[in-house]
């Protein structure tokens, strides 16, 4: 199976992942919030926060979550997945929100959606599909 051809049930996406600080803010809120509800006010399929237990950035600064150190700004990554043209036309607000700095990779991928059946009747709806 070539890489341009989805699984049966799967559509091509794109994986959008911005790598920035813990402590990073966006007008006294955290960034990684002002992401995901941006991305949801974009109407993007989901958005997902990931705290890091160590990592270092261009400072070259290891951030570490371990007992003895008391640093607070360890990485963060925000993950969304969306159809291509979706995720790039929300690129525009990250450009905005990442003025100070961060890191943005976007991947080819593969989404096969699984949902929950409705709970519109007696048998749970139709599954949940559509």
């Amino acid at each position: 199976m070539t890489p341009d051809v989805p699984a049966p049930g799967g559509a091509p996406a794109l994986r959008l992942t911005v790598l920035i600080g813990e402590q990073d803010v966006w007008h006294h809120r955290p960034l990684y919030a002002e992401i995901v509800h941006r991305a949801r006010a974009a109407g993007l399929a989901g958005a997902s926060v990931f705290r890091g237990i160590e990592g270092f950035g261009a400072g070259s600064v290891v951030h570490t979550q371990r007992l003895l150190s008391l640093s607070e700004e360890l990485p963060v990554a925000i993950v969304v997945i969306d159809a291509e043209e979706r995720v790039r036309g929300f690129l525009p607000q990250l450009d905005e929100l990442l003025a100070g700095g961060g890191l943005v990779t976007l991947d080819r991928c593969e989404m096969i959606a699984h949902r929950a059946p409705d709970a519109g009747g007696p048998d749970g709806g139709e599954g949940g599909r559509g």
